[in-house]
């Protein structure tokens, strides 16, 4: 039989610490599991991977697997020692039944663990059922800035995957009632405890299901984690004269104080009028001085009278526009 080098199956180093090992088997999993993986190996591939896991997971396991595979490289002739497996030897009192894998191990496994014994899906030889907990699975959830500063319940649907009656997984659409929770932003997680991937075998847990919000892109607003962006059109004579003008906000309109002589790009905030939190975040407006497209002529003649009294060039060096 052939060497099985489990860590270049799961694509990290020999010296990778648990918590590593243990999110690349969930990618790779995520990755070929046969009710997503559209490859023609992704059975295979799955299995192998869960092989490795299985090894790796597991403090003592390892140890004695890198205690065997050491001078062995991926897919070289492999034959166990002859004491491996007996009591007190290398490999003594390890058996696959302290595995919790619901699929068939290869060859090279049980050479190593199984000790003869051959699991078949959902079982774990003579033990009975084999008990495996659920994935936590993750999905998307696009999420409108008023939904995020107001809260909100939402209705959901997916596809998940439930046992089937040959113990197998098979795909299910799902419906889920969600609560959007005050002052969420951008990459944040809702955690749906038990609605991830089911588990296997009596007293499994479920795993949990975690939806990663996303914003829907807004007309007005912009959101910065809990700071809410927005511009703000003024007149020339608010900018230059000062003005308290209404500014639209996710709570609802805001009289906001221009500054005479205010100028386009500069930057107002109305504190705590962002996402709620704690803190609250701000709301921050960058005002834009828009002029009249078509004046009356009498406004015209105002601004032609500005032109002559007013000795100002924008485009003069050390002046501001």
């Amino acid at each position: 039989m052939k060497f099985k080098d489990y860590y270049d199956v799961l694509g990290v180093k020999k010296d990778a610490p648990a918590d590593e090992i243990k999110r690349a088997y969930r990618k790779l999993a995520r990755k070929y599991h046969p009710d997503v993986s559209e490859a023609a190996d992704a059975e295979d591939r799955f299995k192998e991977v869960a092989e490795a896991y299985e090894t790796l997971k597991d403090p003592e396991k390892r140890a004695a697997y890198d205690q065997l595979g050491q001078g062995y490289a991926h897919g070289q002739d492999f034959r166990p020692p002859p004491d491996w497996g007996a009591q007190g030897g290398p490999g003594g009192g390890f058996d696959a039944s302290g595995f919790e894998d619901s699929e068939a191990f290869s060859d090279f496994f049980e050479s190593l663990f199984g000790q003869g014994r051959r699991p078949h899906a959902g079982f774990g030889g003579g033990r009975g059922p084999a008990r495996r907990d659920g994935e936590d699975i993750t999905a998307k959830i696009t999420v409108s800035l008023e939904d995020a500063y107001a809260g909100a319940r939402r209705q959901i649907s997916l596809d998940t995957s439930e046992p089937g009656p040959d113990g197998l997984p098979r795909r299910k659409r799902k419906t889920l009632n969600v609560t959007i929770p005050k002052g969420v932003t951008s990459g944040q997680r809702i955690r749906l405890e038990g609605q991830g991937g089911p588990g296997f075998g009596e007293g499994a847990r479920p795993g949990d299901l975690y939806l990663q919000v996303e914003f829907q892109a807004h007309p007005r607003f912009e959101a910065h984690r809990k700071d809410i962006h927005a511009t703000l059109p003024v007149a020339p004579w608010e900018a230059v004269l000062g003005a308290t003008v209404p500014v639209p906000t996710l709570g609802g309109n805001v009289d906001l104080k221009v500054p005479a002589g205010a100028s386009t790009g500069q930057r107002l905030r109305l504190k705590g009028r962002g996402l709620p939190g704690k803190p609250d975040g701000d709301h921050y407006v960058e005002l834009r001085v828009v002029t009249p497209k078509a004046p009356a002529a009498e406004v015209k003649a105002l601004y032609e009278q500005l032109r002559e009294k007013e000795a100002f060039d924008p485009r003069s060096e050390g002046v501001k526009a």
